[in-house]
């Protein structure tokens, strides 16, 4: 074969369904290849009888005569080792290698040799994935190809081709709808190196979901006339049949697209000479709840990595499927941001790709490399304080379960949405608005909030972190005797008890930091290998989950004998997304994606052993309380709570129009440590013996956690479409962005009517976060401007009703409680961070803690990163500050860790550092 001419370069994006690639020429012009003749080349294999594989269109056209040996999706086959083929049982690889190795002659054949390849993969992918990739490149024929996450790629694209702005510290959302997956990420410019900050999808919703749909509604009205034609379409017994079944799949895709330039398409039905007409208003109709479900899962991944649709650089629509009209539209309306959409959207990923293998003006050329880059958890969102369930929690786990209110951005409005024309319900979203209800506050919408000055609807708060106050109960004086008798104590237990309060130091304590040293590992598997890592400090424990094998992986670290107290206990499924959530009584584990259906397991958290075991879909939530956690699911409509051992202990009906809960927090989970976001670390379980249902028939309801059926108190829901609602100890906050933003609180424990306890002045201002600052306190994160240039921090009296003062907080997004302090930070973007006292001073003494992300460690202290933690392996330089002072210590620096898997309490952090869970200490 010809040696490689300098500058010719391919980039390949081999999709679900569909694979594509595109050369680009020494001179810089670029163009699709043309497979078989085609720039869209299928992705489906054929194995005939003799063991040849058949790729793209032959392949589809032969799968007529023998399903059984055709797989159309090879690369959703990925965990697979193997796939049966008829009678022959094939490596996936394999699969995968001739899709590339049919690209690679078309190659060969336009340009005379093999040129420097690229090829993408969606980011959630781990490093196994990556690598049956590259071993499936390596049996085609190809040399050592670089890796580029497909988000990466479709940005380089937004960037550098369309020439759009993507300024330095900004993201971009890439909604990648394909044919058979919906891929959807959020990509940050990191100074001309794009990272992915966020990443979610459904594995269930593609274009062939879209077709299945339409085929289903098309089967209602040919059956009517016609029964025997449409049993014959969907269950064919021959020959004639399959051909007749695939030739009408084919005319309805083909209609389907033709929707997307007219507003009448025809479609032919086998053996009958009318054809059916299908119009755009009944393909919207048909396909709505789909697209809902992919703008609501769009929403959250904006969600879970920080930002609001207002703050995005842009959104792309790639992939096949996107150029549905619907998609866009809802997009822009629920989203507030206007979409870009090519004309041929299958093309940007191969091509953008192609800008990481040289430099484009403008842009640093710097490739992730695919060993060190692993799918990154979302943004934190366990149990916060404002809202109701969200997604992700802090860096680490992936898609967090739990209920618990965590920010103004993941706060739901009252209205839930209104059946869709279908029929088909729609679920509230984790952590987003959900749509209003007809006849229920705002007019009929559903679908995410969208951003200020959009169609007027809900605006999804910015990324919130889960404010919880501190107590501000001045301190008492002490007697001396006392005193001495406490310290004598203290020996004792140090002495005797083998360190125990270093394990279980007060946490409302100041940090007496120290220069970093090792504490201990604990070996977790070779790092090629493992993917998802995920750390949580918990007393003397650290749990720690990682994926491995197509397996979870759960086990747990005892921090005061050094040693693995348990695991690695196996958690089965073939989820794409995991999350692990440690609590006093009982560890759950989520896994979705997993085509058979998700899971959450309940295991004991002193053995690891299986306690329990729920299906469980990624709109599910979970409210951990005293005595029972909850789970929330959309879908089914409904509520469950189990008790800590797994018994089912009450289930609870949605209202027919609707119910979304919101757990509570209290001022002990703001004691303890917080994830990158505020979220609470470490939730107080006790206490926690109620649970709030917001209904769609206007009430809001305070249910018994014993049982919840029954009703504690009722309210008037004094929202609107434009709500979030936050609790904590025993307060209910409701927000309003509509106009000039109010906010108002509901006391638990009494009936009557909220109370207004703030208004804003300006109609152009809008809650960015809202978390408590003090006892009888909260306090309001608040701009207008994009760029964050004139956000302002505002403490309100609870009692007093009104504003105590205001600072000047820019480019900050999220509030962290800290005791008597409040710490407004980001947790993605430009890094900004400024700490205040209860008078609104500004305590942080130098620059580079103001240029830094801050979070918190104790009530009285905080740890201070000088970068938001990714999914890349990097060193971290970290700084100790006490929270009432601003006091700094240069702690040290963490190196080659997964930012995302750190945790951290009073005294450790603990990281994934190339395969081994390492802990390290900071505080005397």
């Amino acid at each position: 074969m010809t040696e490689p001419q300098q500058g010719f370069a391919i980039g390949v994006d081999l999709g679900t369904s569909n694979t594509v690639a595109v050369i680009r020429w020494p001179d810089g012009r670029t163009r699709p290849l043309l497979v078989d003749g085609a720039p869209i080349m299928p992705s489906g294999v054929f194995v005939d009888e003799s063991g040849r594989l058949h790729v793209g269109r032959d392949a589809a056209r032969l799968a007529g005569l023998d399903p059984s040996r055709f797989e159309p999706n090879p690369k959703r086959r990925i965990d697979e080792p193997t796939v049966l083929l008829g009678d022959r049982e094939l490596p996936t690889v394999d699969l995968l290698a001739s899709i590339l190795a049919s690209v690679a002659r078309a190659a060969v054949e336009a340009v005379g040799f093999l040129p420097t390849a690229v090829l993408t993969y969606p980011a959630a992918w781990g490093t196994r994935r990556r690598e049956a990739l590259q071993t499936a490149a390596r049996r085609a024929g190809w040399p050592p190809v670089m890796l580029v996450p497909e988000p990466v790629a479709a940005a380089r694209y937004f960037a550098d081709v369309l020439r759009r702005p993507v300024p330095v510290g900004s993201a971009l959302a890439v909604f990648d709808f394909g044919g058979g997956t919906l891929d959807i990420a959020v990509v940050r410019n990191d100074g001309g190196r794009f990272e992915v900050i966020g990443t979610g999808g459904l594995e269930d919703l593609g274009g062939l979901d879209v077709d299945a749909a339409l085929v289903e509604h098309l089967g209602l009205i040919i059956g009517q006339t016609a029964p025997d034609t449409w049993s014959a379409l969907r269950n064919p017994s021959s020959t004639s049949q399959r051909r007749d079944r695939r030739l009408f799949w084919d005319d309805v895709r083909g209609a389907k697209e033709m929707l997307s330039r007219a507003a009448v398409a025809p479609i032919t039905v086998p053996g009958h000479d009318q054809a059916i007409h299908l119009t755009r208003e009944e393909l919207d109709k048909v396909i709505e709840p789909l697209i809902r479900r992919a703008v609501w899962e769009t929403g959250n991944v904006v969600q879970r990595s920080g930002l609001r649709g207002d703050q995005l650089a842009g959104m792309f629509l790639v992939g096949g499927s996107s150029r549905l009209p619907l998609a866009a539209r809802l997009l822009h309306a629920d989203l507030g941001i206007p979409p870009t959409v090519l004309e041929q959207p299958e093309l940007p990923v191969a091509e953008g790709a192609l800008a990481e293998l040289a430099p484009v003006s403008g842009y640093r050329t710097e490739s992730i490399p695919a060993g060190n880059s692993r799918p990154m958890a979302a943004a934190p969102v366990s149990p916060g304080f404002a809202g109701t369930p969200t997604s992700g929690p802090a860096y680490g786990n992936a898609s967090p379960p739990t209920g618990y209110p965590m920010s103004a951005a993941q706060a739901i409005p009252p209205q839930i949405s209104s059946p869709p024309a279908s029929g088909v319900s729609a679920p509230p979203t984790q952590g987003f608005s959900a749509p209003p209800t007809q006849g229920f506050g705002a007019p009929p919408v559903s679908g995410a909030p969208t951003s200020p000055g959009y169609s007027g609807r809900p605006t999804p708060p910015p990324y919130v972190n889960p404010p919880t106050p501190p107590s501000d109960e001045p301190g008492k004086p002490r007697r001396t005797g006392l005193l001495v008798a406490v310290a004598a104590a203290l020996v004792v237990l140090v002495v005797l008890g083998g360190g125990y309060w270093f394990f279980f130091r007060d946490p409302d304590t100041t940090v007496d930091f120290k220069t970093i040293t090792a504490y201990g590992s604990m070996d977790i598997g070779e790092a090629t290998k493992i993917d998802a890592v995920t750390t949580v400090v918990l007393g003397d424990r650290v749990y720690v989950g990682w994926e491995f094998d197509n397996k979870y992986q759960v086990a747990a670290y005892d921090l005061k004998d050094k040693k693995r107290a348990w695991g690695p206990k196996t958690v089965e499924g073939a989820n794409t997304t995991w999350g692990l959530w440690p609590y006093s009584k009982g560890i759950l584990v989520t896994g979705t994606g997993d085509s058979a259906g998700g899971a959450l397991v309940l295991l004991d958290p002193n053995s690891g052993e299986q306690l329990h075991k729920e299906k469980y879909e990624s709109q599910d939530r979970i409210y951990p309380l005293e005595n029972v956690w909850v789970q929330h699911s959309s879908a089914g409509k409904k509520s469950k709570a189990f008790a800590w051992n797994g018994d089912l202990k009450w289930t609870r009906a949605d209202n027919e129009k609707g119910s979304f809960l919101v757990g509570q927090t209290n001022a002990a989970d703001l004691r303890g440590p917080a994830y990158l976001g505020g979220t609470p670390q470490n939730l107080e379980l006790k206490g926690r013996t109620d649970l709030i249902s917001v209904d769609g028939d206007g009430k809001i309801r305070l249910l018994d956690a014993a049982d919840g059926n029954k009703v504690l108190r009722t309210y008037a829901n004094d929202g609107d479409s434009y709500s979030t609602y936050v609790t904590h100890d025993g307060k209910l906050f409701l927000t309003s962005t509509s106009a000039k933003f109010t906010v108002k609180v509901y006391d638990l424990a009494k009936d009557g009517e909220p109370t207004q306890i703030f208004s804003a002045t300006d109609d152009k201002r809008k809650i960015i976060d809202i978390a408590p600052c003090g006892t009888d306190r909260i306090c309001i994160l608040d701009g207008a401007a994009y760029e964050g240039t004139d956000t302002v921090l505002r403490a309100i009296s609870v009692t007093e009703r009104k504003q105590l003062w205001q600072a000047d907080a820019p480019g900050t997004k999220v509030l962290v409680p800290v005791g008597k302090q409040v710490l407004a930070t980001t947790v993605s973007g430009t890094v900004a961070s400024a700490l205040f006292d209860q008078s609104g001073k500004q305590l942080l003494k130098e620059d580079e803690d103001r240029r830094s992300v801050g979070v918190r460690a104790t009530s009285g202290s905080l740890l201070f990163l000088n970068k938001v933690p990714s999914s890349s392996e990097a060193d971290i330089a970290l700084v100790g500050v006490t929270a009432a002072t601003g006091k700094r210590v240069a702690v040290g620096t963490v190196n080659d860790v997964t930012g995302s898997s750190c945790s951290w309490n009073a005294a450790y952090i603990a990281c994934e550092s190339k395969g081994k869970l390492q802990v390290w200490t900071f505080a005397k």
